[in-house]
């Protein structure tokens, strides 16, 4: 049973807040009728918390039909139940949207003159934050910075999408789609799960590798991609939280450390090389979501190259080793060790994204491989983003959809397609040995 400080009364039988909905104040709260909609059809009991000026374009009985609770946006109705402390202490999930410019100024700072903003304090809970307003305003330094304050906190804080704003007016700013606040949402709601006691990994030992490899020319100048790592960090951060022991293989990253999580800092892709198979003899899952170099300069200067006599006129590449395949077919890999890749593609004249996936998981002998398209006009996936979407195919011709919502959520379905994997092999060994 929960305990309640003395002076904060328990909710009452029937009333428990499984997500609390933070509506905004502004134009594109009508949206977030139908998130409601997603949200409780699922089976989430969802409490509406809106701003005062979220009810001047959405009133009260809207929230309330569709939610099955009374709504308010002050902290002065219902007072003997101190709703400013219960909602938040009692809520699995945050979601507010529309995050307006000023909520999100609120959350940063600490300000709470409200309902919603008094419960984001409380709220020990995961907090996802949809942005929406006009594209001066999420452009501003003041914005921006917020944004990155709340993040490094541990707010997820999606990118908004671009399009028509208010009037005639388009760019980034514009309310994510529903379903994509949704999908993000359900996947925060199953770590939160997990974490909370469902930790169906605990005693699994796992290597996972993240950010992307430099090759350097010379001490200041190297050959490198867009990788932030977030993927990895993201895989990572779940696996501990479901109970494993993970050791996260990090390239050239300035993401916070996950908590309960060793962190192994390397360079280039041999580095990493060395490292990843290091670990790997000792693990139950391998997952290479670092972006590894395909090539390296041949030849390396101990002195900044620089213009004039003497400047290079072409420079000489060697291919690295190919880590993955190189997992996949080791002679002494453990016995039930999954191994996962990860594949950034395009589509091209010889085939789409998917084709090009499938011949490379043919090629690379893993058990699993994660195919994300990147370079897409548009298209907020893959590199340096906040958000994901992949189609995860399977050496046993099985192909998994992940919608596009944040890369936690995508970690969160790679964690369980390794663990049944787990569970076959098993099935498997007792069916052989008749036990």
């Amino acid at each position: 049973m929960a305990h309640h400080p003395p002076d904060v009364p328990p909710a009452p039988a029937g009333e428990g807040v499984g997500v609390v909905l933070g509506v905004g104040g502004g134009i594109a709260a009508y949206k977030v009728a139908h998130l409601l909609r997603l949200l409780t059809e699922s089976g989430h009991d969802v409490r509406v918390v809106p701003t005062a000026a979220a009810l001047e374009f959405v009133g009260a009985p809207t929230w309330a039909a569709l939610s099955g609770h009374p709504v308010t946006a002050s902290v002065w109705d219902d007072v003997e139940q101190v709703p400013h402390v219960r909602i938040g202490r009692a809520a699995e999930l945050v979601v507010v949207a529309p995050a307006t410019a000023d909520l999100l100024a609120k959350a940063a700072h600490g300000l709470a003159d409200d309902l919603l903003s008094t419960t984001l304090l409380t709220a020990t809970c995961p907090v996802l934050m949809a942005p929406a307003m006009h594209t001066e305003m999420w452009q501003h330094p003041a914005t921006r910075a917020n944004v990155e304050t709340l993040r490094d906190r541990g707010v997820h804080v999606l990118e908004p999408a671009s399009g028509r704003l208010t009037g005639a007016d388009t760019g980034p700013g514009r309310l994510p789609e529903p379903e994509e606040i949704f999908a993000a949402a359900t996947g925060l709601l199953g770590s939160a799960t997990r974490s909370a006691g469902h930790r169906d990994l605990a005693g699994r030992r796992l290597v996972v590798s993240a950010g992307g490899t430099r090759e350097h020319l010379d001490p200041v100048r190297f050959l490198g991609n867009r990788s932030s790592g977030r993927q990895g960090y993201a895989l990572a951060h779940t696996a501990a939280a479901r109970g494993a022991e993970v050791v996260l293989v990090a390239a050239n990253t300035a993401l916070p450390q996950p908590q309960g999580v060793t962190v192994v800092p390397v360079g280039s892709a041999e580095e990493l090389r060395d490292v990843v198979l290091a670990t790997a003899a000792e693990a139950d899952a391998v997952v290479m979501a670092a972006a590894v170099a395909d090539f390296r300069p041949r030849d390396t200067s101990t002195t900044k190259l620089k213009k004039g006599a003497g400047e290079p006129t072409e420079i000489a590449l060697v291919r690295n080793p190919d880590v993955l395949a190189e997992l996949a077919a080791a002679p002494r890999r453990r016995a039930g060790q999954v191994v996962v890749g990860f594949a950034a593609e395009t589509g091209d004249a010889e085939g789409d994204v998917l084709a090009h996936g499938r011949a490379k998981l043919a090629r690379k002998g893993c058990d699993l491989l994660v195919v994300n398209e990147v370079g897409a006009a548009g298209h907020p996936t893959g590199f340096e983003g906040r958000q994901n979407a992949a189609v995860v195919l399977g050496s046993d011709g099985s192909e998994t959809p992940v919608p596009l919502g944040s890369k936690e959520a995508l970690a969160e379905v790679v964690w369980d397609l390794v663990a049944a994997r787990w569970g076959s092999a098993a099935s498997q060994r007792r069916r052989t040995t008749g036990s």
